[in-house]
């Protein structure tokens, strides 16, 4: 079975749409990076890295130290899918980050969007 074409694209390439959808709505990097490392437990060095080495979405998600237990609480649809009915934990992941992303330009409280 071949891959899911997102698993070989580099996280680095995607991760400035991320901000760019984040600054339109008068959010920061910062905030964009603060929800990165929530969700994976890279510090923002670790994160660095991994944008800078340009590894593909599969491998900074296999690599990243501490997937947070709090991300099972991300329910919603992005892309027209329920994230919480996502079958593949890959494709999970990533939409959870897509969801996180989706929900910051909203305008949702950081405190919300880390279900403190």
């Amino acid at each position: 079975m071949t891959k899911h074409k997102i698993y070989t694209m580099s996280f680095a390439s995607v991760y400035p749409h991320y901000v760019k959808k984040a600054e339109k709505k008068e959010r920061t990097k910062s905030e964009v990076d603060e929800i990165i490392r929530w969700l994976t437990g890279y510090n923002q060095e670790e994160l660095e890295t991994q944008l800078e080495e340009k590894k593909d979405f599969e491998t900074f998600f296999e690599e990243a130290p501490d997937m947070n237990p709090s991300r099972r609480k991300i329910k919603g649809v992005v892309c027209g899918v329920r994230v919480e009915d996502i079958e593949e934990p890959m494709m999970q992941e990533i939409r959870y980050l897509d969801k996180l992303i989706d929900e910051l330009a909203k305008g949702k409280a950081m405190e919300k969007i880390l279900r403190s």
